[in-house]
């Protein structure tokens, strides 16, 4: 039977519905046809487009959003890491090592134990020793990143096929942990992790793929409809996500949109900029044009994370008793030649996307996005700065004035152990309150938008939400991390909507509930809007479209 093309093919109605429209309006009833919003209104302006075979979702009070958007997220190794031995749902040490033990004795065949997930925490100042992975693998190599990915526990015999030992000298992006006699403990900091990780045995591209369609899954669970991945290339994890991306979009599973962000090489320069363009230019093709996968962003890793002292300072470390250490952290990139590499991306059209997370590497990117601006002009390519640790006040204004955007993750603004034991007492008390500064950006008329960096940190987004308006966990009596940091549940969501999809250069199509947008939207289950502040994070995903097509239920 034909359609009738009066009708609409999917009708919300009993709201509330959140548009975050320019002048974050609210509605009652949207309408669906072909894959876009007909109207946007109550339930009166869409009765007339009820038909017999539209589907009438009743929002019973639950509130209907635009789809989540996720401006820094690694999807595919997070989805292919949930294959392997992961670690992101335990919290003890103890129970690591039972988890290793337990998956070398389920894969005895897989020749490396690989995977990760675990939170630094757990051990004491954050490092972890080989002799505990010794203990329950000693004959097979064992290489597991931590929760943020800037750290590898490896075990005897990894290390051992590394060639690492006393003698073994530090890389200049990165750092062995050793003994008082120095002898390595099994734990590499940064760059040091590549000595081990380059011995691991690659994953397949069928793996990749896999791992996208998991971790494609897994976000649309928390209504995430799109998201910019913040490592295309060779050089970071694994292995080259990039492959995995276009098959995935010419087969038509890519039900996500996804930008890019293609992994700039912290030892080469100028000559990665052709490749660069070439895979722009062949993902703009996948699916014959159709596929929703472009590879237009460059991503800069400017610095490591405080933690562990990579996360570049303009002032050094605090030591143990107060006092300077004398380290400042390491700078990925030569600040020399930083200006000039973006000024090169910036006039091929790329965005950058720039991690930076002490206030050195903030400091250095403004000063490259302000160069390039000076040679270029403003080119609207929506450059942005991601984690964004430990801003200097003097910085919080130039993002509003070079129209920078501030990549936020605002899970992590909030006092738990790997804040209060692992960074306060080092960076100290004034430097500690410059830490994950929204409310200020915010006030200071920055654009923001948000990311979970899944899987360092859950990709939930109501619980992110939650953090940036409490700047404290769901369980309530915490402390507050920074109460005049704190934004409101509006400029929260805001962040995972309308900025995420400026950054991802998807704001004419998505990003709002407006008609003529795709109708990807997610709906919660249940309005926080109308409950206190503490219980933000609590609120649950119910269903996720994608051009109004179902791509997740709770039931």
């Amino acid at each position: 039977m034909p359609r009738d093309h009066h009708f609409a093919d999917l009708v919300f109605t009993g709201g509330p519905v959140y548009t975050v429209d320019p002048a974050r309006s609210w509605a009652g009833s949207v309408a669906v046809r072909d894959g876009r919003i007909v109207v946007v209104g109550h339930d009166h302006d869409v009765r007339h487009l009820i038909g017999a075979n539209t589907e009438v979702v009743d929002l019973a009070g639950k509130l209907l959003l635009p789809g989540f958007q996720d401006s820094h997220v690694h999807p595919v190794l997070a989805g292919a890491g949930l294959r392997s031995c992961a670690l992101y749902d335990l919290e003890e040490a103890d129970a690591y090592v039972d988890a290793v033990a337990a998956y070398a004795a389920a894969y005895p065949q897989r020749e490396w134990i690989t995977g990760g997930g675990w939170s630094m925490e757990a051990f004491p100042g954050g490092t972890p020793h080989r002799s505990m992975l010794d203990a329950v693998v000693p004959e097979r190599p064992v290489a597991l990143p931590n929760r943020d990915g800037h750290g590898l526990w490896a075990n005897s015999r990894a290390l051992e096929i590394a060639g690492i030992d006393r003698d073994t000298p530090d890389p200049a992006d990165g750092r062995i942990e050793r003994d008082s006699d120095g002898v390595p403990t099994g734990m590499l900091q940064e760059g040091a992790a590549d000595l081990v990780t380059r011995h691991i045995p690659a994953i397949t591209d069928e793996e990749f793929y896999e791992g996208l369609l998991e971790g494609q899954r897994h976000l649309h669970g928390f209504g995430i409809t799109g998201w910019q991945d913040a490592a295309v290339g060779s050089g970071f994890g694994p292995g080259d996500v990039y492959g995995a991306y276009l098959v995935a979009a010419g087969r038509g599973t890519l039900t996500a949109r996804v930008r890019g962000a293609q992994w700039w090489d912290r030892d080469g320069g100028l000559e990665q900029l052709a490749g660069f363009a070439d895979r722009r230019e062949q993902a703009a093709g996948a699916g014959e044009g159709r596929g929703r996968f472009r590879a237009g962003s460059v991503k800069i890793m400017l610095d490591g994370v405080a933690e562990n002292h990579t996360a570049a300072m303009l002032e050094p470390y605090l030591d143990g008793c107060g006092c300077s250490s004398g380290e400042s952290g390491i700078d990925f990139i030569d600040p020399g030649k930083l200006a000039e590499y973006v000024s090169e991306l910036d006039a091929a059209g790329f965005q950058v996307h720039f991690h930076a997370l002490g206030d050195r590497a903030v400091r250095s990117a403004l000063d490259a996005v302000e160069e390039a601006q000076r040679r270029n002009g403003r080119r609207g390519n929506r450059h942005h700065l991601a984690h964004l640790q430990v801003v200097h006040p003097d910085d919080i204004p130039r993002f509003r004035a070079l129209g920078a955007t501030a990549n936020i993750q605002p899970l992590w603004a909030m006092h738990e152990p790997q804040m209060d034991e692992l960074t306060i007492p080092f960076l100290g008390d004034r430097r500690s309150g410059w830490q994950y500064p929204f409310g200020s950006l915010l006030r200071a008329g920055a654009m923001l938008a948000a990311g979970s960096d899944w899987s360092v940190s859950t990709p939930d987004v109501m619980l992110g939400a939650h953090v940036a308006v409490n700047r404290c966990g769901p369980e309530g009596g915490e402390r507050v991390f920074g109460p005049e940091e704190r934004i409101d549940l509006g400029a929260a969501i805001a962040a995972y909507t309308a900025g995420s999809a400026r950054v991802n250069h998807l704001d004419a199509e998505t990003g709002s509930v407006q008609t003529g947008k795709y109708a990807d939207l997610v709906v919660l289950d249940r309005d926080p809007f109308a409950g206190p502040a503490r219980d933000i994070g609590r609120t649950g995903v119910d269903r996720t479209y994608v051009e109004g097509v179902l791509v997740h239920a709770t039931s």
